[in-house]
């Protein structure tokens, strides 16, 4: 997935690693251990250097901690974690889906930095307590300020941040729309992204000093992530209310399991369809046939031969009800990778073929609505 590295599973949760967390890694673990070994200069090189790499991965950890907060309170509200990626900026659980309520979203929010404050205690608490000294109270000192970092940075009131979750969820009570939460939201995230580019740039060009370049990264990653929410968060306004049933495409390639074949060939595959669905007397969905199917019957057998006698079996995970809200139906074509699905309604009744380009043209042809 995006060029990511799968490690394995943390509590049945899918893990992945970018190949940029790598690089940070060599970073952090090189930045940890000379700064340990100018504060404690008896130690030998390789013991600096070991425990400079036992840091980053402590500090990693703390990372994963942060984003299994999310993910377990997401999963008490039934919603399914699909994955945890490490990478250059930190971590990100990936959501099935979004909470249902603005007080469920606000949890799942704030606990992440709640996780990052405990763990900062846990190892102030340990530092103070216990007779540790030396590298090991320098190790603990800096796993409880990055940890107290992480939790403030990440309560900056903008997406994807955080705190940008936390004031879509606060926007999403007062206004009663989600979508003004995240549109609300996404424009402070691409303030703070532009406050963090100034404060590279500036004294880049003043005094030339990269003292704050890393600001550069951070500043491009909100402007980027706060636009892509405010997008989606569009997108999501423009089809909310709208069901599967509302998209359906207009003559859906459908065929009656008794027409013969002869008459499927000369009146229905002239319209251009390969692919058809078949319905019985009742209407009802009971398989699919496609045009190349012709092929496994002799054209002299044609008139006497159903159509029902060469339909396939259509499964039902390609198939969504006529009230299912659209963009759910968005998310089963993605995650299933199909191009169309047939609507059915709930006694079975066949309405018709929902097509991906269906949904693309109806969010490319009419102006997408202002969730602000």
């Amino acid at each position: 997935m995006n060029g990511t590295i799968r490690v394995g599973n943390l509590f049945g949760i899918p893990f992945y690693i970018h190949p940029s967390w790598f690089l940070v890694l060599g970073l952090v673990t090189w930045s940890y251990s000379g700064g340990l070994l100018a504060q404690f200069p008896q130690l030998p090189g390789g013991l600096g250097l070991l425990l400079g790499l036992m840091t980053a991965l402590l500090l990693f950890a703390s990372v994963v901690a942060h984003e299994l907060g999310h993910s377990f309170v997401a999963i008490r509200q039934g919603i399914d974690v699909k994955s945890i990626t490490l990478f250059i900026f930190g971590g990100l659980a990936s959501l099935e889906k979004e909470s249902k309520t603005p007080a469920e979203a606000f949890w799942v929010a704030i606990a992440g930095p709640l996780v990052s404050l405990i763990l900062c205690g846990i190892f102030t608490a340990i530092g103070v307590t216990t007779p540790v000294s030396g590298p090991i109270a320098a190790i603990l000192g800096v796993l409880a300020t990055v940890n107290l970092a992480l939790a403030l940075f990440n309560l900056i009131p903008g997406l994807p941040l955080d705190g940008g979750n936390i004031l879509k969820a606060l926007v999403w009570k007062i206004t009663g729309n989600p979508y003004k939460g995240v549109s609300f939201a996404s424009r402070v995230g691409q303030i703070f992204g532009w406050v963090a580019i100034a404060s590279g740039i500036i004294p880049l060009i003043f005094f030339g000093s990269l003292a704050n370049v890393w600001n550069l990264l951070i500043g491009f990653f909100l402007l980027q992530n706060a636009g892509n929410a405010a997008q989606f968060a569009r997108v999501q306004a423009k089809l909310d209310g709208l069901t599967a049933a509302d998209v359906v495409t207009t003559n859906s390639p459908i065929i009656s399991a008794n027409v013969s074949l002869r008459e499927f060939a000369d009146e229905q595959i002239i319209q251009g369809w390969r692919r058809f669905l078949v319905t019985d007397d009742d209407g009802q969905l009971i398989g699919a046939v496609v045009a190349d199917d012709l092929r496994t019957i002799p054209t002299t057998q044609w008139s006497e031969t159903e159509v029902k006698q060469i339909m396939r079996p259509v499964a039902a995970s390609t198939t969504v009800k006529s009230d299912q809200p659209l963009l759910e139906v968005i998310q089963l074509l993605e995650q299933q990778k199909l191009s169309a699905l047939a609507v059915i309604r709930e006694n079975g009744v066949l309405v018709g073929i929902l097509e991906k380009t269906a949904i693309i043209q109806l969010l490319q042809n009419e102006p997408l609505a202002n969730p602000a």
